[in-house]
């Protein structure tokens, strides 16, 4: 029996909601960014090569592609507190797996633990959309965007951290680049711990029940017409086609995908480039905490802006702000230098605002029997995008330069814009 909802109850489960989620993300981000600024240079120590480098965090984002389309399907069976606590416990596993690689001197076993980590990456992904579930239109993008501001305490503090787990871990007689993994297991447990005991009820379940027990409108203003198909088929399949069907939830997944790309291959070889020229390692935690950041800090102002002035305009917005940041970043100079800082803090605004309006674009798009399939094949494409941009960030950077991957990050940004073109295309014509 469907339970029946008050909107006063409603409100108050999605306040609540938003709370929880806030918790959650502000201590686990501890464990998904503190071994960013470690964890090239950790495989780079077990390879013995610097082309490998990129290997680690190349095996996170193919571990959150994998993990986003695996934990959606979770969720879709037993809602978003049973994936997200899900998503963060096998993270931590990953997280104890790099450590245990770190000592066997093991490449193999850190890409296991990394692939594994990327499960907390996905459960931080999933959680902007857990936001959106019971949000109203009007406030969806500012929902989203407090959650993602939320990485911001753990984000920022975690690549901080690094220098103080280093010598933690060789305190204890474990190698000084295993560190940052093991304290930031700890901060993932804490998240799983915050979601299974506060997420209740379950915000997407919720809104299922919703459904359930209100008409339909007869045309919502924004609505796009049915998928045909999209009910009877299930996972992948229903995802494409919802996609193929609605050309611009199909953009916005590009958009997203592009974005998430460009940022991941030029911020995963800063490290590398800032330790050519001498740079230390607080140093360099220092430069990935400005660029995390940028990434989280402004969200909420992004939402206000994306429900103020479209999705479309700030999706432009940020590849404007990633072009800019790629100019910075493919000439600054080996080691620390202000246009590598800039460029990086740069670099993670561009992501802010194109990562926020385009996933509010998803949740705008996505009709509610279809929406954990969607935003999981969106958040896995996503991650593969970024994987494959990840590995030839390596290869680039060690057969040509830092520069030339800035060049091609720069065409990679190219998704971003036509995501944004294709967003204004629609809403031109729907008004």
């Amino acid at each position: 029996m469907t339970q029946a909802w008050h909107p006063a109850e409603v409100e108050r489960i999605q306040r609540r909601t938003i709370r929880t989620l806030l918790a959650a993300q502000a201590v686990g981000a501890i464990g998904i960014t503190i071994g960013i600024a470690t964890a090239s240079l950790l495989a780079r120590d077990i390879s013995g090569s610097e082309t490998q480098a990129g290997l680690a965090q190349t095996g996170q984002v193919l571990g959150t592609a994998v993990a986003s389309y695996l934990l959606a399907r979770l969720m879709d069976l037993r809602g978003r507190r049973v994936g997200q606590v899900t998503g963060l416990l096998i993270g931590t596993a990953g997280a104890l797996l790099a450590v245990l690689a770190g000592v066997l001197d093991s490449m193999p076993l850190l890409l296991v633990g990394a692939f594994l980590l990327g499960a907390t990456s996905a459960a931080n992904l999933s959680a902007r959309y857990a936001a959106t579930d019971l949000a109203p239109e009007h406030h969806r993008a500012r929902s989203l965007g407090m959650v993602v501001w939320a990485t911001t305490v753990g984000a920022v503090l975690g690549p901080n951290l690094t220098g103080p787990a280093a010598a933690l871990a060789e305190w204890v007689g474990l190698p000084p680049l295993t560190g940052p993994f093991a304290l930031g297991s700890v901060g993932m447990l804490v998240a799983a711990g915050v979601v299974w005991v506060f997420l209740r009820p379950d915000p997407l379940l919720t809104a299922r029940g919703l459904a359930e027990e209100t008409p339909a409108p007869a045309a919502a203003p924004s609505a796009e017409p049915p998928a045909a198909g999209a009910v009877t088929q299930r996972s992948w399949q229903r995802a494409l086609r919802t996609a193929v069907e609605r050309p611009a939830l199909g953009a916005a997944m590009v958009g997203l995908a592009s974005a998430h790309a460009v940022m991941i291959a030029v911020m995963i070889m800063t490290p590398l480039h800032m330790e050519h020229g001498g740079a230390e390692l607080n140093i360099v935690g220092f430069v990935i905490s400005v660029h995390v950041l940028g990434m989280f800090a402004f969200a909420p102002l992004v939402g206000l802006a994306a429900d103020r002035f479209g999705r479309p305009a700030v999706l432009l917005g940020g590849a404007a702000v990633l072009l800019a940041a790629l100019a910075l970043c493919g000439r600054a100079p080996e080691g620390h230098s202000w246009q590598l800082t800039l460029g990086l803090f740069l670099l993670g605004v561009g992501w802010s605002l194109a990562t926020v309006a385009a996933s509010t674009m998803i949740a705008d798009l996505t009709p509610l029997e279809a929406r954990t399939d969607v935003q999981g094949f969106a958040d896995l494409a996503m991650g593969l995008t970024a994987a494959g941009a990840g590995a030839l960030a390596g290869v680039i950077v060690g057969e040509w330069g830092y520069p030339e991957l800035n060049l091609f990050a720069a065409v990679l940004t190219l998704g971003v814009v036509a995501a944004g073109l294709v967003g204004r295309q629609r809403h031109a014509q729907r008004r």
